[in-house]
């Protein structure tokens, strides 16, 4: 089922962005090779739950029309013994999601994406990807960083100002025409540097220098986090990364809780999922398999928008990360435990 779902995928992504990877000057065959595979990775990892729950749909429901259940039960199995290796599998799945959703997957994105943003953006996307954006940010409790203009794609800027307080006293400002990020030693080069130190309330030093190499509590691509940052880190770095940007006050922060519940929240599903498509398909009803996979699919698009709906307001700010995360799991589970219990006493 994944196998089917992800080729119908990428042959029809790959169709419909042919003509935008020839025009960026690359091929069908860099493409297949260096973004699809990757992006593949994500695309298993976002169908596993409904593909689990559609293939459990259908072998149930050729048992149940087998007639291989009503026997199992007449022999004296119980409907939980029935049950068990269903969630035994569910687990051993669930848990290679957790460890593909927390590890593997950022480490495919950064893959993905930087081909992505290369060869498949838009005009209008490169337009916001290429345009410089003004700094202003609170690094630390005591420690403020504000530029111009910062290019993250030359990771170059203009007129940059650091300044640090102590007990909202300026002790140290420093300023300097332009600046660019140094990747190799971590390090921001700055040139024609002023830099004032606050001695005392009647006593200032200032300093001149044509170029300062600094390091400082945040870096440019932490301080103007690009848009798809969140699903580049691993869950520990991403965990790290959102105490940060809580700290700053950033308005993304719901975005990135986000990323982070959902990496839990969607591995957990396979197991709803599992016991839910078990109680459907394991009784025999007029219509048989078609009945039970038309049943199946369209619960199953009801969970992704359920599950996309959530996440949009957790976005704007209605509701927590936590809640729109594990909301949808928490209304199918109350779903899939009275169908099991129902379909467990009959």
């Amino acid at each position: 089922m994944v196998i089917i779902l992800s080729a119908i995928a990428v042959v029809i992504d790959l169709s419909q962005k042919l003509g935008r990877i020839e025009d960026n000057g690359s091929t069908p065959m860099e493409a297949l090779t260096m973004f699809y595979p990757f992006w593949a990775v994500w695309l298993v990892n976002t169908f596993l739950p409904v593909a689990v729950f559609i293939s459990v749909i259908y072998f149930t429901s050729r048992l149940t029309m087998q007639t291989e259940i009503v026997a199992a039960q007449a022999g004296g199995i119980s409907f939980h013994r029935i049950t068990k290796p269903y969630l035994i599998v569910a687990g051993g799945i669930a848990l290679v999601a957790l460890f593909v959703n927390n590890f593997a997957l950022p480490w495919a994105n950064i893959k993905k994406n930087k081909y992505q943003y290369e060869y498949l953006l838009s005009n209008t996307k490169k337009g916001e990807y290429y345009e410089r954006q003004s700094i202003s940010s609170q690094i630390s409790s005591d420690e403020y960083i504000f530029a111009q203009n910062y290019d993250r794609v030359e990771k170059r800027g203009a007129s940059f100002i650091f300044q640090q307080f102590e007990k909202e006293q300026l002790k140290e400002q420093i300023m300097a025409s332009s600046f660019n990020w140094d990747e190799k030693d971590s390090v921001y080069v700055l040139r024609n540097v002023y830099t004032r130190k606050v001695l005392s309330n009647f006593k200032d030093s200032l300093s001149y220098e044509t170029t300062l190499k600094r390091k400082f509590k945040a870096t440019p691509d932490e301080i103007l986090p690009e848009g798809y940052v969140a699903e580049t880190m691993n869950s520990i770095e991403l965990n790290q990364f959102i105490q940060r940007q809580k700290f700053k006050g950033s308005a993304s922060v719901n975005a990135y809780m986000n990323e982070l519940q959902q990496r839990n929240s969607l591995p957990f599903s396979t197991f709803i999922l599992t016991v839910l498509a078990l109680s459907l398909s394991s009784k025999k009803r007029r219509g048989g398999i078609g009945v039970n996979l038309a049943v199946g699919i369209f619960l199953a698009f009801v969970y992704i928008f359920f599950n996309q709906i959530s996440l949009t307001y957790s976005t704007q700010g209605y509701v927590s990360p936590f809640i729109a995360a594990w909301m949808p799991n928490i209304t199918f589970g109350i779903l899939t435990a009275y169908l099991y219990i129902r379909r467990a006493n009959t």
